[in-house]
């Protein structure tokens, strides 16, 4: 199973990919768990989401802003394939 972050204004996303089977949590301010997730969602509203500039993780940042919680998901499909 696929382990997502996503950013706490998305909770339609997270509650979306919690339904097509991920396993989603909410970002946490911190930068300590990064590499612990398969994505992750941000809302695009934040450049530094993290509250740092140079956070480094090997997880597939997706930027959500303009797109549908089906969007989002089919993005992630897409990656995880």
């Amino acid at each position: 199973m696929k382990r997502v972050a996503v950013e706490k204004s998305l909770k339609n996303v997270k509650d979306y990919l919690t339904d097509k089977g991920y396993d989603v949590s909410e970002i946490k301010n911190t930068k300590n768990n990064m590499n612990n997730f398969d994505a992750i969602v941000v809302s695009g509203q934040n450049s530094n989401f993290l509250g740092i500039q140079n956070t480094s993780t090997k997880a597939s940042i997706v930027n959500a802003s303009g797109m549908s919680v089906e969007d989002v998901y089919n993005e992630l499909s897409n990656r995880f394939s």
